[in-house]
């Protein structure tokens, strides 16, 4: 049976695909923070009779220690992992900076770091399955946002929309490591942007800004239902390249900044440097 993980999978595009997957008979373990939506992924699971093949488990991603626990549970529990779709992801566009209680700036910690110590945490349970795949949802392709190589935390001049974008960009070069650093992998490690859907997003943008979103969704934005599919096809015929990168159905040729090898090894490498100091 094939296994799949999903971050982010109690919502959005991950509840999604998790419900898909579970149309298609297999097993999903599906990440998410709020106990109250774990709940209803479950409800709706039992009612399409794949409740045996369900998991939730409940983790802050925002918490690297919490990512690492997550990584120790999944290996315990699945001898391999065929697919891991990683989109967990909450927008602080506006207000002050925040930290997590381990030092980190809030949108490093949730989009990058969390997904930074999942791809190379659960390798080990990737690499027997028959076609393995990471899926990393972001927004490749978009020439927006850098790496603040000199304050990657934001602590001078911060906006949340800096960090945000420095998520993404960090993402799109998580991904190219990834592949550089294992070139005989068996994983496929794809960068993936979904274009604009209609998700809980805008639930937490401030009020004036959440109304107009939901507008502009309203006429702009595919549904879940039509998303998931250009992202199945993926998982399920992945490329034959170590890395590509996606916006929905387009491949995107892998230049400049976004795809730099040596900024993803230097940015590896400072991450890998963050995670070790963590533990000390």
């Amino acid at each position: 049976m094939r296994t799949v993980v999903i971050t982010g999978g109690t919502d959005g595009l991950g509840k999604g695909l998790a419900l898909h997957y579970l149309h298609q008979g297999a097993r999903v373990l599906a990440v998410g923070s709020t106990p109250e939506k774990g709940e209803a992924l479950l409800a709706e699971a039992a009612a399409l009779s794949a409740l045996d093949r369900v998991t939730f488990l409940r983790a802050d991603l925002t918490s690297v220690a919490a990512a690492e626990e997550l990584v120790t549970t999944i290996k315990g529990t699945c001898r391999s992992v065929d697919q891991l779709v990683l989109c967990a992801q909450r927008y602080r566009l506006f207000g002050p900076r925040t930290v997590t209680p381990e030092g980190f700036e809030h949108s490093f910690a949730l989009a990058y770091l969390s997904r930074y110590v999942l791809s190379h945490g659960l390798r080990e349970v990737l690499e027997p399955a028959p076609r393995p795949v990471v899926m990393n949802v972001g927004t490749p392709g978009v020439p927006l946002g850098r790496i603040h190589w000199e304050d990657p935390q934001l602590t001078r001049r911060y906006s949340g929309t800096k960090a945000t974008l420095q998520s993404f960009r960090a993402n799109d070069l998580l991904g190219v490591a990834f592949a550089a650093l294992r070139p005989d992998t068996r994983i496929r490690y794809i960068g993936y942007n979904p274009g604009v859907v209609a998700t809980g997003m805008p639930d937490h943008l401030p009020r004036p800004l959440r109304s107009l979103t939901k507008a502009s969704f309203a006429v702009l934005a595919t549904t879940v239902a039509k998303a998931v599919t250009p992202m199945a096809h993926l998982l399920d015929e992945p490329p034959g390249e170590n890395f590509s990168a996606y916006r929905t159905t387009r491949r995107l040729p892998l230049k400049g900044k976004a795809f730099d090898q040596g900024a993803a090894l230097r940015l590896h490498a400072l991450t890998q440097d963050l995670v070790l100091r963590r533990r000390a």
